[in-house]
């Protein structure tokens, strides 16, 4: 969890920053992801504000970092399991399970009573996803 607290440094939103890693079963790293815009777009470009009309919102443009953590692995991620700082939404959690991630292991889940959350543990569960909260051993 400790690479993907660092991995979230990366993202220049100011609200949120959320980390992921996929690791393979022998946990050796796959991939790494935060949320951010596509590559090539610039934070500037775009707006990072949470509230108001949808398109003046990051929400359209935002890449999560589950998304990014896939889109840049560098090996299969089936059988994987994914650590993340924010347990995933809905649309993340669809790519997970597309991409045989096998367990989620998450810090924070803030959002657990939104629709976004209930729907997405609903995904998980269906696809016989493991999901437990991360647990810090020090």
């Amino acid at each position: 969890m400790r690479i993907a607290h660092t991995i979230a440094e990366r993202s220049k939103d100011p609200s949120s920053q959320v980390g992921a890693v996929i690791v393979d079963q022998s946990n050796v790293v796959v991939g790494l992801g935060y949320n951010g815009f596509p590559r090539g777009i610039s934070g500037d470009e775009f707006p990072w504000e949470r509230e108001g009309e949808f398109l003046k919102t990051k929400y359209p443009y935002v890449c999560h970092a589950e998304e990014n953590a896939i889109y840049n692995s560098n090996n299969d991620t089936k059988n994987c399991k994914i650590y993340s700082t924010l347990f995933p939404c809905n649309e993340c959690a669809k790519a997970l399970i597309q991409n045989g991630i096998v367990e989620v292991i998450y810090e924070s889940d803030k959002y657990h009573d939104t629709d976004v959350a209930k729907a997405s543990r609903k995904l998980l569960k269906a696809a016989g996803v493991k999901c437990r909260k991360y647990v810090c051993k020090s």
